[in-house]
């Protein structure tokens, strides 16, 4: 019989930590139960950490103010977002964009050249989803555009408590109608994950992700070749989550702060 690994031999083995934040940290503009102390308790244990999230929504310096806001001093290079991603592809390589994007994140992509040849970005539009910006963005495809999507997370936690559509709907539509792969630069991309380890001076095999989303965050850290990964019952989290997608999670807990039990030990 294969017994399951205790806490505190798991915590040997993490060197770091990769947390998503809304759904693990807060739920809309609140503070989730128990996410402070499980930061302040990686801290006073001297494991690093970095918050890495598929928000496509929320420009980076919305996400320094949503911390700020509930008293939690976090670097602006210690968040990583699938818009930081594809600002710093799209000017490695030579491309404007053509957004389809939330009104509200276009902040981000303010460096970028707005002539030359262009790239399609997709991320979660809400509104901006119609028939005519879809087309738009298909026939940039057919007609030769890189096709960059921020995310494919099937859905989200809304503001209302209920689920919604997210991206990756409609990164699937275009795919489809265009017979194009997206590029995927956020989770679960294993570029984004080894970038988030790499700030740290850390292997992914050395780091542990924590996350809602058993699909992009847990077994896609996995995939990407994280040690760890830990599932938590909060944010977008269904019943049997942790059977849907492979590789399986590491294990799943309550929350943040049992998972940060789980990887220092009681």
């Amino acid at each position: 019989m294969t017994l399951p690994v205790p806490a505190v031999i798991v915590s040997a083995m993490v060197k770091g930590v990769l947390i998503d934040i809304a759904g693990v940290v807060t739920s809309g503009e609140t503070l989730l139960p128990g996410a402070r102390a499980a930061l302040a308790r990686l801290d006073a244990a001297g494991l690093p950490y970095r918050f890495v999230t598929n928000t496509t929504r929320k420009p980076v310096r919305a996400l320094l103010a949503q911390f700020a806001a509930h008293d939690l001093d976090v670097a602006r290079d210690h968040v990583f977002t699938p818009a930081q991603a594809a600002v710093a592809w799209l000017g490695g390589n030579g491309y404007a964009p053509h957004l389809l994007i939330h009104a509200d994140l276009m902040k981000d992509f303010a460096p970028c050249r707005t002539t030359g040849p262009r790239a399609v970005v997709v991320g979660d539009a809400g509104p901006a989803f119609t028939y005519a910006s879809l087309n738009a963005a298909f026939r940039q495809i057919v007609d030769g555009a890189p096709f960059l999507a921020l995310a494919t997370n099937r859905v989200f936690r809304d503001t209302d408590g209920e689920l919604s559509l997210d991206a990756g709907a409609f990164v699937t539509a275009l795919e489809h109608a265009s017979e194009t792969s997206a590029r995927v630069l956020g989770k679960p991309a294993p570029a984004f994950f080894a970038a988030a380890a790499a700030s740290m001076e850390l292997k992914l095999s050395d780091v542990a992700m924590i996350g809602d989303d058993a699909e992009a965050d847990v077994a896609g850290a996995l995939r990407a070749g994280a040690g760890t990964a830990l599932l938590v019952r909060s944010g977008k989290y269904r019943k049997g989550d942790e059977g849907r997608a492979t590789p399986a999670p590491s294990a799943t807990v309550a929350d943040i702060g049992a998972a940060v039990d789980r990887l220092l030990g009681p």
